[in-house]
């Protein structure tokens, strides 16, 4: 069995999110107050060999030119993604059709957040929602709208393709 039939066995829809996805992030204090907001371009990615089951390639733009890149691979363990990057570790599992990641964050000790992201009827629109915490209190939540990207339009810069800083 190839490595993309055993991450579909486990996540039975997962790869309805293959592809290029353009949107915004909004990220929010605690109190509801935008505390930042930068373009995206998340390319998902399932190898049918090697020793990742899942890779994500984000971009991410800022209006005032900052630019951040990552690449982020995860492994099929268990029936469960699993990540060990430099900024984060954690896992992913589906329930009833929903993307559930609990990741703890390396960067902020102390902190961790709960990702929820849900496929719109038709696959071409996903939200996903980020609530973080910090010691035990709620730090932020980041809200994030994306597109699939047509065909034709694979490039990762999302500034370059019309999206919007506000929802």
């Amino acid at each position: 069995m190839s490595a993309r039939e055993e991450l579909a066995r486990a996540f039975p829809l997962i790869l309805a999110h293959e592809g290029l996805w353009r949107g915004t992030y909004l990220h929010l204090a605690a109190d509801g107050r935008l505390e930042d907001s930068h373009a995206s371009a998340v390319r998902c990615i399932f190898p049918d060999e090697g020793p990742f089951a899942y890779v994500q390639e984000n971009r991410f733009e800022w209006a005032d030119g900052r630019v951040q890149e990552s690449t982020l691979p995860g492994v099929l363990r268990a029936g469960r993604l699993h990540w060990d990057v430099p900024t984060f570790s954690g896992e992913a599992w589906e329930s009833d059709g929903v993307i559930l990641l609990r990741l703890h964050r390396k960067d902020t000790p102390g902190a961790h957040f709960e990702e929820m992201i849900s496929l719109a009827p038709g696959g071409w629109e996903r939200a996903r929602t980020w609530h973080w915490f910090k010691d035990g209190r709620l730090l932020r939540r980041t809200l994030c709208l994306e597109r699939r990207a047509k065909s034709g339009d694979e490039g990762m810069s999302p500034l370059q393709n019309g999206i919007s800083f506000r929802p």
